[in-house]
């Protein structure tokens, strides 16, 4: 599936974006579009600085920490309170039933600290995006093979009945990753 994320990603791409010939412009463009993803409550929720993920903007009632004081701890797992997989399932079952535990096929866990941007402007982000020490190790590439391969993105788009998901598709995020990287990684 990475594979085929990737090559979407590039085949939907300019020919130019291909050869690092795309305008600032494009880039700047593409980089909205992947801010607007990242900024929605499903992505922004999870990464955060602290140990607690949120309940912020998903119309479940007034912005607040996750419910039943969970944290992730240092583990970012929950390992020393409550383990995430208490409640979030680790299997690749459908999630069709609305408000029910959700399911992916990885194990549950909050992105490293460094990937934080929950309540940062656009600007913040792609500045940490764009510096491997801050965005977990990653080139431009390696984001575009991140988001074609993460279980956590796949669910973040489809995340199952009653659930609101970012617009656009994996596919779309991945292409405008590659744009932006094509145009040099701007940054407003």
């Amino acid at each position: 599936m990475r594979a085929l994320v990737i090559a979407l990603a590039l085949a939907g791409a300019p020919l130019a974006a291909q050869q690092a010939g795309v305008s600032d412009e494009t880039g700047r463009a593409a980089w909205d579009r992947i801010f607007g993803v990242l900024s929605h409550p499903r992505c922004s929720n999870c990464h955060v600085a602290g140990d607690q993920p949120m309940w912020a903007g998903l119309g479940y009632g007034p912005d607040a920490p996750h419910g039943m004081n969970i944290r992730a701890d240092g583990s970012r797992i929950g390992a020393e309170s409550i383990p995430c997989r208490t409640c979030h399932v680790s299997s690749g079952a459908a999630n069709n039933t609305p408000h029910a535990p959700p399911h992916i096929a990885d194990a549950w866990r909050l992105p490293p600290p460094e990937m934080a941007w929950l309540g940062k402007s656009g600007f913040g982000v792609c500045q940490q995006l764009r510096n491997p020490g801050t965005n977990d190790g990653n080139d431009v590439a390696g984001l575009v093979d991140h988001v074609g391969g993460s279980e956590f993105v796949r669910w973040g788009f489809t995340p199952g009945a009653g659930r609101s998901a970012p617009e656009g598709s994996i596919a779309q995020l991945a292409r405008d990753l590659a744009l932006w990287g094509a145009a040099g990684s701007p940054c407003e």
